[in-house]
């Protein structure tokens, strides 16, 4: 419950924070800056254009989270199978969880990408009434006419190598303060073990 609430809560901030970014980093971006994109969107879109990947940022983050934990536990028992303070075991299985996590969930990632940025010059190639796009299905549907089965892993490798250093050292912080929280409260209390 905490965690799905965590990241309900994470997702409402981080998601415009997303749009806004992405939309800066479009080809030919038509924004001077955060403030000029923020304003000249919600002027023209909305403010509901911020949150219109909020779904798919969750459909995403649920999966992406859920691999990634499986796969951290996995390989701990791999590689550290008496879940000892080993910290190479924990970048390694770090790093191939969030590789993993990265690589299963690109689809969703470029589904979000595309309804975060609304390329009007690729949306426009289709021949659609309206060059607005909503919803994952919709954006779905678009990635596969656009590009077919590898559009949706557009980017996986920049994607899997941004993720594998990120997750390798929150996973070995995690692990060192887990040691040494553990080690604290064992000599602060050497007959409770």
């Amino acid at each position: 419950v905490a965690g799905g609430l965590a990241t309900l809560l994470h997702d409402a901030v981080m998601t415009p924070a997303e749009a806004v970014k992405q939309r800066l980093q479009m080809f030919n971006s038509p924004y001077k800056g955060v403030l000029h994109c923020i304003r000249a969107v919600r002027k023209v879109e909305g403010t509901r254009a911020f949150y219109r990947s909020y779904t798919t940022q969750l459909t995403m983050n649920v999966p992406f989270q859920a691999i990634h934990v499986m796969t951290y536990e996995f390989m701990q028992e791999q590689l550290n199978p008496c879940h000892h303070y080993n910290p190479s075991s924990h970048v390694i299985s770090g790093a191939l969880a969030g590789a993993t996590a990265a690589a299963a969930t690109t689809p969703l990632d470029v589904c979000k990408t595309l309804l975060n940025t609304q390329e009007n010059l690729k949306l426009g190639t289709l021949g659609r009434k309206s060059r607005r796009l909503s919803g994952m299905a919709n954006a779905l549907r678009t990635v596969y006419q656009i590009g077919g089965l590898p559009a949706y892993f557009k980017g996986v490798q920049a994607r899997v190598i941004y993720q594998m250093p990120s997750t390798a050292i929150c996973w070995s912080v995690y692990e060192f303060f887990k040691y040494f929280i553990t080690k604290q409260q064992q000599q602060a209390w050497p007959h409770s073990s």
